[in-house]
C-alpha cells in the first residue's frame, strides 16, 4: 500500500481513485494533481515508483490543503459561527440541518433517526382467546 500524507491508498486502485481516499480530494481534485504532477491517471497504484510517491506528496502538501489542516479549518470555521451565535451557527450547536432543509418530516439523521409517528389512538381488538 502506498502512503501519501497519512493515508493508506490500496494498491488495486486506479491512481485517480485512490487520492480520493485522501479527506479534500475528490474526483476532479485528483485529476488535477495528476496533471499537476505529470503522472499517467491510468496507472494502478502498485505500479508507482518510489520517485511518483514522492512528487505526488510534494505536489500536494505545497499546492493543496487536505486532512488535518482542512478538518482544523473547517472545525475552526464553525466555531466562530458558534461564537458570534449566528443563525448558522446556532443551528450547528443544536446539531440541525444548517442549510435550509426542513425539518418537519426529512431530517431523521439530522435528529438522530427519531422516529414520531403516531397511529389513530385507537386499540385493536382484543385478540382471541
Amino acid at each position: 500500500m502506498a502512503r501519501i500524507i497519512g493515508v493508506n491508498i490500496p494498491d488495486e486502485k486506479r491512481i485517480d481513485i485512490g487520492l480520493t481516499y485522501i479527506y479534500g480530494v475528490g474526483p476532479s481534485l485528483a485529476k488535477k494533481i495528476l496533471e499537476g504532477s505529470n503522472i499517467s491517471s491510468g496507472k494502478k497504484v502498485k505500479d508507482l515508483t518510489k520517485e511518483d510517491i514522492n512528487v505526488l506528496k510534494e505536489y500536494i502538501e505545497k499546492n493543496y490543503k487536505v486532512e488535518g489542516d482542512l478538518r482544523r479549518d473547517i472545525m475552526v470555521n464553525i466555531k466562530r459561527l458558534k461564537d458570534i451565535n449566528s443563525w448558522r451557527g446556532q443551528r450547528h450547536a443544536k446539531k440541525l440541518p444548517v442549510r435550509g432543509q426542513t425539518t418537519r418530516i426529512n431530517s431523521r439523521t439530522a435528529r438522530g433517526n427519531v422516529r414520531r409517528t403516531v397511529g389513530s389512538g385507537r386499540k385493536g381488538a382484543p385478540a382471541p382467546k
